[in-house]
C-alpha cells in the first residue's frame, strides 16, 4: 500500500486507515527522549509523507507511558562539559526544529496523540501540531529554565500565539507542569481530553473526520493558517488567495466533485491532490 523510506526501530510507521499515517516514537525505556537517530528518522519519513499524494493526515504518538521526554539531557550535558557549545548555530540550522516537527511548516494536518505527557522538546512538538488529543493523565511542561537552558525549538513564540503573553509566561518562566485539563481549558493547546486508553483511537477518529473532506481544500486551508502566523490578516489573505495551493483548489477536479456531489445529494469521491 505505502512504502515509507528506511528508518530505524526508534520510529514505528503504520497506516491505521486510508490516507492516514501513524508515527510512534519507540524508545519507551528512555521515555521516548529524542536521539539524533530518531530525529533523522522523523526527518526522512515526514519529508516522504509531505510528498506522498495518497497520505493526507499524520498522527504522532509515543510508545509506552510517555509521549516524549524531550532532549536527552545526559548527552547534552556531555556536549556542554566537553566545550561543544555551538547551540545557536545548531538550533537555526535545524530548519524543522526538535524531532523534525517543532518548526516544520507542513501543509498537511498533523495530530498529536499524547499519552502520559510531554516535557521540554516533546511539548514543543505538541505546540506545532494542528490538533492535540491528550489522555486524562497527561502532563505538559517546558521546564528548560530549571536546567539553565531555553525552550529554543519554536515553543516560545508558538505558546505566546496560542495562550497570550501572561499565560505563556506562567508556564515558560516558572517551568511548571500543567495537567491535560489545564492545557485544554486554560492554556488552549489541547483540543480533546479522553481516557488514556483511547488517545490513539480518538486521534484516528479526528483524522478520519479530516480525510472525509477534500484534501486540496484542507491543505490550502492549512497553508492559510501557516501564513496567518507570519502576516497580518490582509497580507495573509492575499498570499493565500494567489498561492499554488489555492490555484490547485480552484482549477482542480475535487472542487467540481464536491459541488456536483452536493447537487446530487451524495458523498463526494475525492481524488489525491496533484503535485504542486
Amino acid at each position: 500500500m505505502y512504502s515509507p523510506p528506511p528508518h530505524s526501530k526508534q520510529l514505528m510507521v503504520s497506516f491505521p486507515d486510508e490516507h492516514v499515517m501513524l508515527l510512534t516514537l519507540n524508545r519507551p525505556q528512555s521515555r521516548n527522549a529524542m536521539t539524533p537517530q530518531m530525529q533523522r528518522d522523523l526527518e526522512t519519513v515526514l519529508d516522504w509523507f509531505s510528498e506522498e499524494s495518497g497520505l493526507w493526515v499524520a498522527i504522532v504518538t509515543g510508545a509506552g507511558k510517555l509521549f516524549c521526554a524531550g532532549a536527552d539531557l545526559v548527552e547534552w550535558n556531555k556536549d556542554q562539559q566537553s566545550g561543544k557549545i555551538e547551540e545557536q548555530e545548531r538550533l537555526t540550522a535545524n530548519r524543522n526544529g526538535f524531532g523534525s516537527i517543532s518548526r516544520r511548516q507542513l501543509i498537511k494536518p498533523l495530530i498529536a496523540a499524547v499519552n502520559g505527557g510531554a516535557h521540554g522538546g516533546g511539548t514543543e512538538i505538541v505546540l506545532n501540531c494542528d490538533l492535540v488529543v491528550a489522555g486524562e493523565d497527561a502532563k505538559f511542561a517546558l521546564p528548560e529554565v530549571k536546567r539553565g537552558v531555553v525552550a529554543g525549538a519554536g515553543g516560545i513564540p508558538r505558546l505566546f500565539q496560542i495562550a497570550g503573553h501572561h499565560i505563556a509566561a506562567e508556564m515558560l518562566l516558572t517551568g511548571k507542569t500543567v495537567s491535560a485539563s489545564e492545557a485544554h481549558k486554560r492554556f488552549g493547546f489541547v483540543n480533546k481530553v479522553v481516557p488514556s486508553s483511547e488517545v490513539v483511537l480518538e486521534a484516528i477518529r479526528v483524522a478520519q473526520s479530516i480525510v472525509a473532506n477534500s484534501p486540496d481544500a484542507v491543505q490550502c486551508t492549512k497553508h492559510a493558517l501557516l501564513l496567518s502566523q507570519k502576516y497580518n490578516p490582509e497580507e495573509a489573505f492575499l498570499k493565500s488567495t494567489f498561492s499554488a495551493e489555492s490555484n490547485r483548489v480552484y482549477k482542480g477536479g475535487n472542487i467540481k466533485e464536491g459541488l456536483k456531489a452536493f447537487i446530487e445529494k451524495r458523498s463526494p469521491a475525492w481524488k489525491n491532490p496533484s503535485k504542486l
